[in-house]
């Protein structure tokens, strides 16, 4: 086992200890991550980290072709994407404040249950507020550490493990791990994977789009946002589409103040979305967000939809358009939780949660620098 700078928390499940040590076979690999408090908690977990160089040395010995992991053997997929295996579940010190799911042993959010239905959209006061922006601002800090590793070769898992830590570092429960038993940290959805893909082994490559989805629970308030990264250089179909998107999400941000109906966001997302030739998913929608994850309203991205409510000050949403290259349609994959398009084409995203306010919307989750515009800009030269 080579040392490492310490600051990093041990990938063995169960074990909050700082990480000391790294795998010398995945350091041989080229394999990010893979960190251990030490030998007894590397022998603990070899079971599950050998799969993890079993599917490199895969890669190598077949001249640098993907060898094939099949989870679900007569799944027909519907794109080129496929999934690879995981690694071991993470875990969160136990002196960080967690959600009512995080300990449940099917992830079920029961204070979100309890409101299940509810038409009733609560109005934050000053406090409530408060702890959302404090929310809001962290996810945006642990969402730009993401960024900064996003790149050709580096895996899914890797992300997830800079978010998970980046959590961890600010206080922070990551919100999706164990929500309905969602088993990562952050959701990494990949080229025609719409949203709430798994982070697993998989080295991004060139030409892919990673949409990374990160929500932070703080002091009882979650922060959720996500935005859509190149992966090396970028086809000019999805350059189109990544902007459109962006556009989409911005332009019905606009219109967000008290008075305005909710359902007026989807006429704004498929106007344009339809202008530039794309479809806008309907399976997924916009939430309520403060102590709870999700809850009301629901807001939908598409037009002549049926969303209930008139937004009002203390209101705290988000709003997400996914946008297909192709069809809108969607269909998930066996883990239950990946959503693709049905066509296997490309599709983006983008979020950021919202508050009302007197006069109109404060964007929560913007992004501090670069005047709030986002990476792919960045990544363009824009």
């Amino acid at each position: 086992m080579a040392a490492v700078e310490v600051g990093r928390m041990c990938e063995s499940p169960g074990c909050d200890a700082s990480a000391k040590l790294q795998c010398p076979t995945c350091i041989k690999l080229g394999i990010q991550g893979s960190y251990f408090c030490s030998q007894e908690c590397f022998k603990k977990s070899w079971k599950v980290h050998k799969v993890i160089h079993q599917v490199a040395q895969g890669d190598l010995n077949s001249g640098g072709e993907e060898k094939e992991y099949q989870p679900w053997p007569n799944y027909r997929f519907t794109g080129k994407l496929r999934p690879f295996p995981q690694g071991p579940r993470r875990t969160v010190p136990p002196h960080i404040g967690r959600p009512d799911y995080a300990d449940h042993p099917e992830g079920v959010p029961l204070s979100e249950q309890r409101v299940k239905g509810a038409s009733h959209i609560k109005a934050l006061d000053d406090e409530e507020i408060e702890g959302m922006r404090v929310a809001c601002r962290l996810g945006r800090e642990v969402l730009d550490e993401a960024a900064k590793v996003i790149d050709v070769g580096v895996t899914t898992e890797e992300i997830d493990r800079v978010v998970h830590e980046a959590c961890v570092d600010r206080e922070c429960y990551p919100s999706p791990l164990n929500y309905i038993q969602f088993p990562r940290s952050c959701c990494t959805s990949v080229n025609e994977v719409i949203c709430h893909g798994i982070p697993d082994t998989r080295a991004l490559k060139n030409w892919d789009i990673c949409n990374v989805d990160v929500t932070v629970y703080h002091r009882g308030f979650h922060g959720d946002l996500n935005e859509t990264f190149f992966v090396g250089e970028a086809k000019p179909e999805a350059k189109k589409l990544v902007q459109v998107t962006w556009e989409c999400l911005q332009k019905s941000i606009e219109i967000v103040k008290p008075g305005e109906k909710y359902r007026e966001i989807g006429n704004i997302i498929q106007k344009h979305a339809q202008a530039n030739g794309f479809s806008v998913v309907r399976s997924y929608c916009g939430h309520g967000i403060h102590r709870l994850f999700h809850t009301a309203p629901s807001v939908p991205h598409y037009a002549k939809n049926k969303a209930v409510g008139i937004m009002k000050p203390g209101h705290c949403f988000t709003i997400e358009p996914m946008i297909s290259l192709g069809s809108w349609r969607d269909e998930i994959w066996p883990d239950n939780w990946t959503a693709v398009t049905i066509d296997g084409l490309l599709s983006a995203q983008f979020e950021e949660t919202l508050l009302v306010t007197d006069t109109g919307v404060e964007i929560l989750t913007r992004r501090l620098n670069k005047n709030g515009q986002p990476y792919f800009m960045d990544q363009l030269g824009n």
